[in-house]
C-alpha cells in the first residue's frame, strides 16, 4: 500500500457535536483511535463551528448545548457563567471530551474528495488518502452560508453580512441595518442591535413566538411534528427545511420585552434592494447602511459529489443515517438531526448501522 494511503475501518469526517458523539460511539463498540477510526477535521483547534460564533453570544443566549455522551459540560467545565462568551465555552469542553476519547481527531485534515474504489471508499485530503469500510459524515453547515438571490443586491453600496461574518453590535453602531430572517440568529441579532442601531427586521412569515412558561412549557409534540416534517422532506429525496422555523421561537424574557417596545415588528421581504437601501412591491422603501443576511446554511456536502448523491428533487436520500444510493456512508447531523441532540442520537444510530456492515 502507497504511504500516502492508509487503511482504517472507519472514516468520521468532522469533529463537532455529531462527530464527537460517533467516535464515542465507536470507542464504545470497541473500534479503537487509529486503525479502527480516525477523526478527520478541518479545524485548527477543537469546537467545530461553534469557534467561529460572534464574541457576544453568550451561553445564556445560546439555543441549547446538548451534552455529549458519557461526559457532561457541567462535569467537565464545572459551574459555567451565563455571561460567558459560547465560542470560549463550547469548544474547552469539546477539548476536554477529545482528551477523554484519546485525542481521536487529526487536524487541521481538509477532506476534499469521497469516491468509491471496490469494496472500499477513499476519503481523500491534502495529505493521506483513507481507505475506509464506511464512512460518517458530520460536517455541518457552518461553512456555508446561504444568502438568498435579490435582485439588486450587487449594487449596494452599504456592506452586507451574513451571520457567519457577524461579530457583535459594536462595528455597526449608529447604523441603518436591515435584519433578514426568522429564526434564531435574526432574533439574537435584534436583541443586540436594538439601542446600538436603527433596525428593520424582514421574515417570509410572520413569526411565531412561544411562551416557554405557557401551556406546560415548550409543545414536545410539536417539536416532533417538526422534525418529522423535516424527516419527510430528506426521505422524498429533497433539501432539508428548518426545524426552528415549525416549532416556533422561544419568548425568552429580554424577547417579549423587546416586542412590547415594538421592536420585534416584522416587515415580509422587500421586493429590490437599491443602491443605498431596499424597496417594497408597494414602492415603500427603506434606507439602510447594512443589510445583515440571518438566512441560515446549508449543508457541506460538497466532497460527497463523486458519490453522486443527490436525488433529482436535489437533496440525498436516506434511511436512518445510511445514504440510500451509497450503503457504506453516513450522515449524521444532516435534516432532521441538525442540531446539537439531534446529532449526538443520529451518532448512536449510525455507529449501530456501521456495525451491522461487518
Amino acid at each position: 500500500m502507497s504511504p500516502a494511503l492508509a487503511a482504517v475501518d472507519v472514516v468520521v469526517v468532522g469533529a463537532g457535536q455529531g462527530g464527537l458523539a460517533t467516535a464515542h460511539h465507536l470507542q464504545r463498540a470497541g473500534l479503537a483511535p487509529g486503525r479502527g477510526f480516525v477523526v478527520l477535521d478541518a479545524e485548527d483547534a477543537p469546537g467545530g463551528a461553534w469557534r467561529h460564533r460572534w464574541p457576544t453570544l453568550t451561553m445564556a443566549r445560546v439555543n441549547g448545548v446538548h451534552d455529549l455522551p458519557g461526559l457532561s459540560l457541567h462535569r467537565a467545565l464545572g459551574p459555567v457563567d451565563p455571561r460567558a462568551a459560547a465560542a470560549e465555552v463550547v469548544p474547552a469542553y469539546f477539548a476536554a471530551y477529545e482528551e477523554l476519547l484519546g485525542r481521536p481527531v487529526r487536524r487541521p485534515v481538509r477532506v476534499r474528495e469521497v469516491r468509491a474504489a471496490g469494496p472500499r471508499l477513499l476519503v481523500a485530503t491534502d495529505g493521506t488518502t483513507y481507505a475506509a469500510r464506511a464512512v460518517v459524515n458530520a460536517t455541518g453547515t457552518w461553512r456555508r452560508p446561504f444568502v438568498p438571490y435579490y435582485p439588486g443586491a450587487g449594487a449596494f453600496e452599504g456592506r452586507q453580512l451574513h451571520t457567519a461574518d457577524y461579530r457583535g453590535p459594536a462595528e455597526l453602531a449608529g447604523c441603518r441595518v436591515v435584519v433578514v430572517g426568522g429564526g434564531v440568529s435574526a432574533v439574537q441579532h435584534l436583541e443586540e442591535l436594538t439601542g446600538v442601531a436603527a433596525t428593520t427586521w424582514v421574515t417570509r412569515r410572520e413569526p411565531e413566538f412561544v411562551d416557554p412558561d405557557a401551556a406546560g412549557g415548550l409543545d414536545v409534540e410539536a417539536r416532533r411534528a417538526a422534525v418529522a416534517r423535516v424527516a419527510e422532506r430528506v426521505a422524498a429525496g429533497r433539501p432539508p427545511g428548518s426545524v426552528v422555523s415549525a416549532t416556533g421561537l422561544v419568548l425568552t424574557p429580554e424577547l417579549a420585552a423587546l416586542r412590547a417596545a415594538g421592536a420585534l415588528r416584522r416587515h415580509p421581504p422587500f421586493e429590490r434592494v437599491l443602491p443605498r437601501g431596499v424597496r417594497w412591491a408597494d414602492g415603500a422603501e427603506q434606507r439602510a447602511d447594512v443589510i445583515l443576511w440571518a438566512t441560515g446554511f446549508r449543508p457541506v456536502l460538497d466532497h460527497l459529489r463523486p458519490l453522486h448523491l443527490r436525488e433529482p428533487g436535489g437533496g440525498i436520500l436516506v434511511e436512518g443515517t445510511r445514504a440510500v444510493r451509497e450503503p457504506r456512508l453516513h450522515l449524521v447531523g444532516y435534516g432532521p438531526s441538525a442540531s446539537t441532540l439531534g446529532a449526538s442520537r443520529a451518532a448512536r444510530e449510525a455507529v449501530r448501522e456501521v456495525l451491522a456492515l461487518r
